[in-house]
Order: structure tokens, then C-alpha cells, then sequence
């Protein structure tokens, strides 16, 4: 089944999500053929404790600047969103909800539940979108997109030539599910298992994966990266940049711990710094 009904998630506060950033995921949804919800929001300030002090009213007319300043940002999101939409014949609409930032990262998790797959923009100038990311792959129980944010990130416009990070677990197994529909449109499926890193406790092999994907007609080429002291994502950065891959697909690592996710090594280097687009499942 394609990926027909795209969310595109976008900050307005602290700092925007840059314009390139938008660019970049609509050609994605145009080359999927799909429609795109754009959601952002606009902060609520709330004062804590009483606003009668001196002292306080002048912390109030900063929160009601910087919510200004957020209601602003959303609006020159939505506005480049819809221009470029509008320019690419991408079938859109828009969502912007007013609330306080802590929760953001749940309502969009609710929101991306009813959509095929969500698009996050992450990367340094983004930082507070890693946290939303997380809580989507996570709470969302659907692919989660993270897209390169910076101004610098190459993409191609299509998913040409698609990786996909292999372990025989079972979120790699179900980002592989995840991901059928854009691995049969890819010209090129590679899958890397990384080796000499952690035992890898099955009896099947990578061949078999490969016959599982030749049912649904994804020829694939084999590969094993040694690990050689660094860091699974480091492996799969290193990967992703010598092959040129259009997309990354990975399994997402993560435990809960009270009321937070622990993510894996590998995961918390892709979401700090995805080398390409990278569709993660959980």
C-alpha cells in the first residue's frame, strides 16, 4: 500500500523550522504522489503565580512578545508551505494549534496515528523537533520520516537508491514492513548489517531477507559494514554518505523509563544528526 496521506509536523517556537526544510519535504510528497497536512502551532506564555508585581508585569509583556513572535512564525511556515504546495500540484492543507510547548510532542503523536507517515524535520538549528521526533516513533505506532533541517542537506528529490540497516530484530523488521512501499518504487535496495559490534542472535540469514523482499518484486544487494570500533550510527552515517543513499531505513531503539524513552546509541546519533532522510519504525 502506497503513502498516500502525509503529516508534515513544523516548529514555530523557539526557532522555525527553515523554509529549505519545507522545500524538501514537499518534493517528497510529490514524488510520492500523496496529500500533506502541514501542523504547527502557536505557543501559549502562560505566567507562573501572580502577575500583580511590578517585577512580574514585565515578565509578562516578554512572554506576550515571544508569543507574538511564535503566532508570526507559523504563519510564515504556513504561507511557504502553501506557496510550494501550490507549486508542486501537492494536494495540502493546513493545522495550526494553539497550546502550551510541553504539549506539542503529543498532540502531534495524535495526529500522526491517522497518517500514513510523518515527516519531522530535525538538525541543529531544530533541536526542540528530537524530542518531538521521539515521541512520535514511539507513541505514534506508525513511520516516522526524520529529514535533514540545514540549509546544506543534499537530497535528490526521489528515493532512488534506498539502505536499509539490517539486524534481525524486531523493529528492523518492522521498518522493513514500514517501508515496502517506497522500496518497491526505489531503482536500488541495499541491506547493511553491521558486524564485529554486538552478537546477533539468529539462526536465519540476510538472504533470506532477501528472498522475503523478492516476493514483493525489491531485488536487493547485500552488504556487512565492520563495525571497526565506532558506533552503530556512526557506521550508518558513514554508510549512508559513501553509498549516496536517497533514504535510510532503520528499526528505532528505545525502553521507557517512568515517563521517558531511553533510546538506543544508534537511534540518539540519527536523530541528532540524520545523515539523509531516515524512515524509522519501532
Amino acid at each position: 500500500m502506497a503513502f498516500k496521506d502525509i503529516l508534515l509536523q513544523l516548529t514555530s517556537y523557539p526557532e522555525p523550522t527553515p523554509v529549505a526544510a519545507v522545500d524538501r519535504a514537499l518534493r517528497i510528497v510529490q514524488a510520492m504522489g500523496a496529500h500533506v497536512t502541514a501542523l504547527t502551532f502557536e505557543m501559549v506564555m502562560r505566567l507562573p503565580g501572580s502577575a500583580l508585581t511590578p517585577r512580574l508585569i514585565g515578565v509578562k509583556g516578554a512572554l506576550e512578545a515571544e508569543q507574538r513572535k511564535s503566532a508570526d512564525n507559523a504563519r510564515t511556515l504556513i504561507d511557504a508551505f502553501e506557496n510550494t504546495a501550490r507549486d508542486c500540484g501537492v494536494q495540502h492543507e493546513h493545522i495550526i494549534e494553539l497550546c502550551e510547548a510541553a504539549h506539542v510532542p503529543g498532540i502531534v503523536a495524535d495526529y500522526a496515528r491517522l497518517s500514513d507517515v510523518t515527516i519531522v524535520p530535525v538538525g541543529d538549528d531544530v533541536t526542540y523537533q528530537q524530542s518531538i521526533a521521539e515521541t512520535v516513533i514511539f507513541g505514534s505506532g506508525r513511520p516516522t520520516m526524520v529529514l535533514p533541517a540545514g540549509p546544506n542537506a543534499a537530497f535528490s528529490g526521489a528515493f532512488d537508491v534506498i539502505g536499509v540497516a539490517w539486524d534481525f530484530s524486531r523493529p528492523a523488521a518492522r521498518a522493513v514492513a514500514d517501508a515496502l512501499p517506497l522500496l518497491q518504487r526505489a531503482k536500488s535496495v541495499r541491506v547493511v548489517t553491521v558486524t564485529e559490534e554486538k552478537p546477533i542472535e539468529t539462526r536465519r540469514s540476510g538472504a533470506e531477507l532477501a528472498r522475503h523482499l523478492a516476493f514483493h518484486g525489491i531485488e536487493v544487494v547485500p552488504d556487512s559494514e565492520s563495525a571497526a570500533g565506532r558506533p552503530v550510527g556512526q557506521v550508518l552515517a558513514d554508510y549512508t554518505n559513501a553509498r549516496r543513499l536517497d533514504l535510510l531505513v532503520m528499526g528505532a531503539y528505545g525502553h521507557s523509563r517512568v515517563r521517558e524513552f531511553i533510546l538506543g546509541g544508534a537511534t540518539r546519533s540519527i536523530l541528532d544528526c540524520p545523515p539523509a532522510p531516515v524512515l524509522l519504525s519501532h
